[in-house]
């Protein structure tokens, strides 16, 4: 639904960049290579009415050019288009290459003996026009490309258990009770007394004589 409604929307969209590039480019080839600010100042008011007509007989030159430049312009345009192409050095490089293509097909002035010498201002209205179309349709070319997407974060990465180790069980040996015998004491013995001392008999003296 969102790219049906976007679709819709460069319908009204590329028009209208189309509509600003070429108002842009017919301004920078008036005042640019025509110097329509000095023509103006100069001019007096018995030059009024010739004036008029020759800047509408000039407008309708410049419009063809710039019409012709858009047609070559529009194969850039559905190239962005289909392929979702943003970037502003492409459409403004697309404006002025068309521009002169443009100006190559429907020469201005080809039955004048003067060279045409305003390459310059042709390069020059081919990238205002292509920058002012970025500036309005080009900037968000592609219905299928979102304008404010939000970056996708990558997807969590998956848990993987740690591999349980296997538990060895170890058959218990049988643990061997021996029975029990009484402890027999043998009897205390008495402890026999040392026998008592004799009595100290005392000396026997010799009779006197």
């Amino acid at each position: 639904m969102d790219s049906l409604l976007r679709l819709l929307l460069r319908f009204i969209v590329v028009p209208l960049g189309v509509l600003v590039g070429m108002f842009a480019t017919m301004i920078v080839v008036l005042i640019g290579y025509w110097q329509l600010g000095d023509r103006l100042a100069d001019f007096t008011d018995a030059e009024a009415s010739a004036m008029v007509e020759l800047f509408a007989t000039g407008a309708f030159g410049v419009i063809l050019v710039v019409g012709c430049m858009w047609i070559v312009a529009a194969i850039g345009i559905l190239f962005s288009e289909g392929f979702g192409i943003r970037s502003w050095i492409f459409h403004a490089a697309n404006g002025a290459i068309s521009a002169w293509i443009g100006s190559q097909i429907f020469a201005p002035y080809s039955d004048s003996p003067i060279p045409f010498d305003g390459v310059t201002y042709v390069l020059a209205a081919g990238l205002a026009g292509g920058l002012s179309y970025w500036l309005v349709a080009g900037w968000s070319a592609g219905f299928w490309k979102p304008v404010f997407a939000t970056p996708q974060l990558p997807p969590p990465a998956p848990i993987v258990p740690a591999p349980v180790q296997p538990v060895i069980v170890t058959p218990r040996q049988p643990v061997v009770v021996l029975p029990s015998h009484p402890v027999v004491t043998a009897p205390a013995q008495p402890v026999a007394s040392p026998p008592p001392a004799a009595p100290a008999t005392p000396p026997t003296l010799p009779p006197a004589i």
